[in-house]
């Protein structure tokens, strides 16, 4: 079944979303959200930035239940499309201590504590909870995602909302926080016939699918996503073009994509 989208507006995001969401009237779109069944567990995005998004955490889920009533929070981004010079911030240079964090994020020297590294189109980041994080401008992704909206804002550049600094989290953040450097950056794994593995762990495994012609899909063992990334075409008897998601039901058939030249990141359950 093809997947609704909902569009959330940023002071962060862009008016020129295309071809991953139709935008005529330039709104400046910071994230566009897939909306699965409850059988899957996970959410899907597309974020456009043209300024930096705050540093952040997200807490595992035993903090995230005790204290949100909510799952926690591990990510991954794959990277669609990267201005010149695109960045993307995780973790600290070197080890702090969670006094030094604190300080670092009241005086806003945490932006130049965290390591800053580049982002390339085809590139994926992996994000586990805990993990501080931060997107630069320049920068169209997919994020995959745990099912949970809790976000514990760290720094924020000084941004406002209703004439008011927007509120940091810094007890949670603190309480969450791996404050030891961390490397991300993942290396797809070809696994044959068009796919590679980006990204697997306890709560997802996310493949990418090159497809040249057509390509045969396995009968999924669970509710399974697939997020059209480039191209267009057919996939199961329906039209697809980039920008649009699906979702196979555990138990149905195989079915077949067919197109001259499209990208899918596929992702479910491990």
């Amino acid at each position: 079944m093809r997947l609704a989208t909902t569009p959330h507006e940023k002071v962060w995001g862009s008016p020129h979303t295309e071809p991953w969401y139709r935008n005529s009237e330039r709104r400046r779109i910071g994230e566009v959200w897939f909306r699965a069944s409850d059988e899957v567990p996970l959410l899907v995005k597309f974020l456009f930035t043209t300024g930096k998004l705050s540093v952040q955490v997200h807490p595992g889920d035993d903090y995230a239940r005790e204290h949100e009533n909510s799952r926690g929070k591990t990510e991954m981004w794959h990277v669609l499309r990267a201005e010149e010079g695109a960045q993307v911030a995780l973790a600290p240079l070197g080890r702090i201590t969670p006094e030094r964090l604190r300080e670092a994020s009241l005086s806003g020297e945490i932006e130049h504590l965290l390591r800053w590294v580049p982002a390339h189109a085809g590139d994926t980041f992996f994000i586990p909870a805990g993990t501080i994080h931060a997107l630069g401008a320049g920068l169209i992704l997919c994020e995959v995602q745990q099912l949970s909206d809790v976000t514990y804002r760290l720094y924020d550049y000084g941004r406002a909302a209703g004439g008011e600094p927007r509120k940091l989290h810094l007890d949670e953040g603190l309480a969450v926080a791996h404050c030891e450097p961390y490397e991300g950056r993942v290396k797809a794994v070809p696994l044959g016939g068009g796919r590679e593995l980006l990204a697997e762990c306890d709560y997802f495994r996310t493949e990418r699918l090159v497809v040249k012609g057509s390509a045969q899909c396995p009968a999924p063992v669970k509710n399974t996503l697939y997020i059209a990334i480039e191209g267009e075409g057919e996939i199961g008897g329906q039209t697809f073009r980039a920008g649009e998601g699906f979702e196979v039901v555990a138990g149905d058939g195989p079915f077949r994509i067919s197109s001259p030249a499209a990208t899918f990141l596929i992702t479910a359950e491990p």
